[in-house]
């Protein structure tokens, strides 16, 4: 089908057919050039007076003498003896011919011999016994005279040549760069929705697109009009990339690939052509899916007056704005863009009629982990008896799908290194603690044994509080340097929570004082290892008091409503409020600790003699302690009665 006279397929036809064009002139003229010299030369030559003999051939081809030289001298005795046949006069030698055929040159700088030869004159009855030929345009090169000639004609070929070599290379760097990487896949990635776990509102987002570029008769039959285009928005390794790819596989469509880097280029306006390019390309091939990852590469339109380089930014994306949602029919193609920062995206490429829809892809939740982790642990050698599943998912909380698998690799890993051969849970938990903490470092080596008892202490602290708060379930507390952490106490939580009470929110901080507080308890005194935990309390503690409104004066007034520039004279009012709040869960968590300090004692020494605690003995010494308190209690209430 011939394209439209006016289309863009069109235009760039007649564009490339014009630049050829131009191109053909320019050798066209040159060759005439060329050809209009060579005929100046020619009648030059024809108007002088006819020569024969060896004359001709000095004038044609003067290579044949130029092989012997003589001196000067040479010269003048055969001329005094009249054995001249002929005599070659060119601006740098003098060609000679004998009448006995011995052909030689002598060396003449600016003709200044043959100047001297002609001074005198014939008389009017003597006949001259040999010819003088001037030889302005012959070929006479003596020397490294020989090579300047090669040199000069190459220097001219390329002086022709290069003009035409750097305009050629020009337009073909630029039309590389106007194509840029958008290519259409070859074939479908072999991916669905099912092969997607978790994601269900991006998947619902996706299946109205797929709907469409599968059965678009049915929108029209309705008059729905179909979404333009879908926004998907997450932290990095929430399986953005991966939906995409399943909705290609899903609708068969033309899929396209690229970044939003793709749009920006070495040559001014070389952008909006990408653009172009790019929508020509899915139009052509439609229905078609553009998936534009980390969009937000493309930026926001500023009028800062930046200099070119944001102006042309700002033109690339006025071009997408109108190729999204301007003249042209879009029809059968669909723009999928992926990006980390939505904020750092355009706000018009925001609005309806560009991208219709903004799905937030979410951090899988417990039972969507426990599944990702059995889909990848299937390619493992693992003992699957062997493995819980659900404790696996509790122990990745906030985790991604990128990092669940890298944590099955891990295993995988942890494994090879300790000579097993099959994967078992605790590969799988030393692997999760190696993605969450660190690798064991080594540094209790370098630690004396009065900073090992501190330590031990002070996980103890916390583990013992996270226990009898009920915070989460206490995996284990153990003194092993993990990453930059002397100890660890590892807890986790049975469910994901999106929303926190007060209560529990002030039971968190003193969790985090546990350290501490065991520390004064135990040796009267603190260290400088609890500073992340009392950074992590402040932190907690002001959103607390100035965003959460779980203020002890009743102040309901948040200071995420204020400007920055104003929120920071209302900090101090917050922070004098915050640090009451620590005060008083300080002072609750010491209480607590001081209640329980034969279980601290016990969990302390049971971590300096096998450096590791479970968390099923810290819960059994917390009930072994409250019957032995229960069993005082009622002693000493008998006693009074028995007296």
């Amino acid at each position: 089908m011939k394209p439209p006279r006016n289309s863009p397929r069109s235009r760039s036809r007649i564009g490339r057919y014009v630049i050829f064009g131009l191109i053909v002139a320019v050798l066209a003229a040159t060759v005439a050039l060329l050809h209009w010299r060579h005929g100046q030369r020619a009648a030059q030559t024809a108007a002088e007076p006819a020569l024969t003999g060896v004359a001709s051939q000095m004038r044609t081809d003067a290579s044949s003498w130029t092989h012997r030289e003589k001196d000067a001298s040479e010269i003048l005795r055969d001329i005094h003896e009249r054995n001249i046949a002929a005599l070659g006069l060119s601006r740098n030698a003098i060609l000679v011919s004998t009448q006995a055929g011995e052909k030689y040159y002598v060396a003449d700088r600016d003709a200044a011999f043959s100047n001297a030869l002609l001074l005198g004159e014939i008389k009017a009855d003597g006949n001259s016994s040999y010819q003088i030929v001037w030889l302005p345009d012959a070929a006479v090169h003596i020397g490294m005279a020989r090579w300047a000639d090669v040199f000069d004609k190459t220097r001219d070929t390329l002086s022709l040549l290069l003009p035409l070599l750097m305009i050629g290379g020009l337009l073909w760097f630029m039309r590389r760069e106007m194509r840029g990487g958008a290519t259409l896949l070859e074939k479908s990635p072999a991916l669905g929705f099912v092969d997607v776990i978790g994601a269900g509102e991006a998947k619902a987002a996706l299946a109205d697109v797929k709907a469409y570029l599968s059965e678009p008769a049915q929108f029209v039959e309705m008059g729905v009009r179909a979404p333009c285009g879908v926004l998907m928005t997450g932290g990095p390794g929430v399986g953005k990339t991966r939906l995409a790819q399943a909705l290609a596989g899903e609708c068969g469509a033309s899929f396209i690939s690229i970044t939003g880097s793709y749009f920006s280029a070495k040559y001014y306006g070389v952008g909006i052509q990408k653009v172009k390019h790019l929508f020509e390309l899915a139009r052509r091939n439609a229905p078609t899916v553009i998936f534009i990852d980390e969009a937000d590469g493309l930026g926001k339109r500023t009028d800062t007056g930046g200099g070119p380089a944001e102006a042309e930014s700002n033109r690339i994306v006025n071009q997408l704005l109108a190729e999204m949602d301007g003249f042209e029919s879009n029809e059968g193609v669909i723009v999928v863009a992926a990006t980390n920062h939505p904020e750092n995206i355009d706000d018009a490429l925001r609005r309806p009629g560009r991208f219709d829809r903004t799905v937030q892809v979410r951090l899988p939740d417990l039972d969507d982990r426990a599944s990702i982790l059995r889909f990848y642990a299937a390619k493992l050698t693992a003992k699957s008896n062997d493995i819980d599943f659900n404790q696996l998912a509790r122990l990745t909380t906030g985790l991604s799908p990128a990092t669940l698998s890298m944590i099955v690799n891990q295993a995988g890993l942890v494994t090879r290194k300790a000579g097993d051969k099959v994967v078992s849970g605790e590969h799988f938990i030393e692997a999760i603690k190696i993605a969450r903490i660190g690798d064991v470092n080594g540094a209790e080596r370098a630690l004396s044994e009065e900073e090992l008892t501190r330590i031990a202490v002070h996980e103890a602290g916390h583990g013992l509080v996270a226990a009898l708060l009920g915070t989460g379930v206490l995996e284990e507390v153990t003194i092993l340097p993990r990453g930059g952490a002397l100890g660890v106490a590892l807890i986790t939580k049975m469910q994901d929570k999106h929303l926190y009470r007060e209560t529990e929110i002030r039971n968190e901080i003193q969790v985090l004082l546990g350290g501490r507080n065991a520390e004064l308890l135990i040796f009267n005194e603190a260290s400088s290892g609890a500073a992340q935990d009392l950074q992590e309390a402040s932190r907690i503690s002001l959103d607390m008091v100035s965003k959460y409104g779980f203020n002890a004066d009743g102040d309901l007034f948040s200071l995420a409503a204020l400007p920055q520039q104003y929120a920071g004279l209302q900090l101090k009012g917050a922070i004098e409020h915050a640090n009451v709040l620590l005060k008083d869960l300080n002072d609750a968590c010491y209480a607590l600790l001081r209640a329980n300090r034969p279980v601290l004692r016990a969990i302390a020494d049971q971590l300096l003699e096998s450096e590791t605690v479970p968390g099923q003995t810290v819960y059994r010494l917390i009930k072994e302690h409250a019957a032995a308190a229960s069993a005082s209690a009622a002693r000493l209430a008998q006693e009074p009665e028995a007296a």
